[in-house]
């Protein structure tokens, strides 16, 4: 029987997030790495994108395997175009194959419904046939640029029940955070008389 703590739990990062979202970026191996930045990126770059990652203008979706966050969906809005905005997606190696990028797909392409955004990109290098197979699977039209492929989604107009369900996720996933965090910082006591 497989252990249900392995099929992951998926909620919005928040600030508090950085050193877990972080250290999911510092264990990607060389080839995820450079799939997720489409470069070969250092430790250093890695260390500054995440520091630089919780603005209002991005949302990312962590996926949980107990307390380690093992792959992520950002969202990111496309500057002065409000309509637009820009998907990435990791997950590290261990983890792949398993789905865990088609739902964080599922929670970037509802945020960004919500978010009334038009024109959803995402970029990937050539090489990259993971990301290209879970862009074409959600609709994406793919169109090579140089040594990069340039996907474009046109997510749903947002609907009552689609805010209603990324409420309802984002409700959950305040309340984990907030227990995680209260794990992390409140020491452990025995139960029972201590002597």
């Amino acid at each position: 029987m497989s252990d249900p703590s392995l099929s992951g739990t998926i909620r919005k990062l928040w600030v508090g997030d950085t050193a877990a979202f972080r250290e999911h970026l510092m264990r990607l191996d060389p080839a995820t790495r450079r799939n997720r930045f489409g470069m070969a990126a250092s430790d250093a770059f890695v260390a500054r994108y995440a520091e630089t990652s919780f603005s209002t203008d991005t949302a990312i979706h962590g996926l949980f395997v107990g307390e380690a966050i093992v792959g992520c969906g950002e969202l990111r809005l496309g500057g002065s175009d409000s309509a637009a905005a820009e998907a990435a997606f990791s997950v590290e190696s261990d983890w792949q194959g398993r789905g865990f990028g088609t739902r964080l797909m599922a929670r970037v392409l509802l945020t960004a419904r919500n978010r009334r955004i038009r024109r959803l990109y995402m970029n990937c290098l050539a090489s990259n046939r993971q990301m290209q197979h879970l862009a074409r699977r959600n609709g994406a039209e793919l169109e090579w640029d140089g040594g990069d492929v340039v996907g474009l989604l046109v997510p749903e107009t947002p609907s009552p029940a689609s805010v209603l369900a990324e409420a309802m996720r984002d409700s959950f996933g305040w309340a984990t955070a907030v227990v995680e965090m209260q794990k992390r910082v409140l020491p452990r006591r025995p139960f029972g008389p201590t002597a």
